[in-house]
C-alpha cells in the first residue's frame, strides 16, 4: 500500500451521520488511477515556441525586456556544465538526452569566449615565432576581432539558420536552444586544438586542426541526426552535407587566419 493510491468509499446515512459505521465492514478500498501515468498529466511543451523547454509554462510569463527572461537560459550549475563538457568530449550517448529538456546558454557562451581568447593568444604566439628576426613585434588586434566574429557568428547565428530550415522542412522536434547548445559545446574541442597548433611546423598544425574538425563534426552529425532525420531522406542528406561543409569552413578559417 505504501507506493499506491487508494480511493475510500464511505456509506453515510441520509442525515449525513456516520452513525454506527464499522471501518472494517463499511469501508471499501479501490486502487486509484490518479498516479498510474504521471507523464500524461504534464502539459507538453509548445513546439512552436523556439525557446520552449521543460519550463515553458514559466517562460511564457516572462518578457523579452526583463532579466528573468534571459536568466532562465543560464539556469544550470557548474557541475552540470562540467558534466556536459565531458559528454561533449567523450560522447557515449546522445547529447540531447543529456540536456534532458534543459539546454543552457551558460556553457556555450563561456566556451566560445574561451576559444576566442585562446585563439588570439596562440595566434599572436604563432605570428611572433614567424617574425623572430623582426626587431619590433607589433600585436595584431585584428586577430581578436576576427576570432570574435568567427566564433560568435558560427556559434549563435548559424544555429538560428539551421533551426529555421529544420522547421521549414517539418522537423517539429527542432528547438533553437538545443541547436545553440549543440554548437556551443561542439566548440570545446577547439580549446586544446588552439593550445597546440601554434608550432612553426605547418603540417603538424594541419593535423591538429583536422583532428579537431573530425571530432567536433562527428559530435554535431551524431546529435543532429534525430532532428534532421525528421525531414525527408533527400533533405536530411543535403542538410548533413551542408553542416559538415560549414564546419570544415570553420576549421580552415581557424587554421589560415590564426596559424598560417
Amino acid at each position: 500500500m505504501s507506493n499506491r493510491g487508494y480511493d475510500v468509499v464511505v456509506d453515510v446515512d441520509a442525515e449525513g451521520d456516520l452513525g454506527h459505521t464499522d471501518l472494517q465492514e463499511d469501508l471499501e478500498f479501490h486502487s486509484s488511477t490518479f498516479d498510474d501515468n504521471p507523464r500524461a498529466a504534464k502539459i507538453p511543451p509548445d513546439s512552436s515556441n523556439p525557446f520552449s523547454t521543460s519550463n515553458s509554462t514559466l517562460a511564457s510569463k516572462r518578457y523579452l525586456w526583463t532579466l528573468s527572461f534571459y536568466a532562465q537560459f543560464f539556469d544550470v550549475d557548474t557541475s552540470e556544465v562540467l558534466r556536459r563538457c565531458r559528454v561533449a568530449v567523450y560522447p557515449r550517448s546522445n547529447f540531447l538526452d543529456i540536456l534532458d529538456g534543459n539546454p543552457d546558454m551558460y556553457g556555450p557562451f563561456w566556451i566560445a569566449t574561451t576559444v576566442i581568447f585562446i585563439l588570439f593568444i596562440t595566434g599572436t604566439i604563432s605570428q611572433y615565432l614567424a617574425q623572430r628576426g623582426v626587431e619590433h613585434f607589433a600585436y595584431d588586434f585584428t586577430l581578436l576581432s576576427g576570432a570574435s566574429g568567427l566564433i560568435y557568428g558560427y556559434t549563435f547565428v548559424l544555429p538560428v539558420a539551421l533551426w529555421g530550415v529544420l522547421r521549414w522542412f517539418g522537423s517539429e522536434g527542432a528547438n533553437l536552444l538545443e541547436c545553440w547548445a549543440l554548437y556551443g559545446y561542439a566548440n570545446l574541442i577547439w580549446i586544446p586544438v588552439a593550445l597546440i597548433s601554434w608550432s612553426p611546423i605547418n603540417l603538424l598544425n594541419w593535423v591538429f586542426v583536422a583532428a579537431g574538425f573530425a571530432l567536433s563534426a562527428l559530435f554535431l552529425v551524431r546529435n543532429l541526426w534525430p532532428l534532421v532525420n525528421a525531414t525527408d531522406m533527400r533533405t536530411s542528406r543535403v542538410l548533413l552535407v551542408v553542416v559538415v561543409a560549414l564546419h570544415a569552413g570553420l576549421a580552415i578559417a581557424i587554421k589560415e587566419f590564426f596559424f598560417a
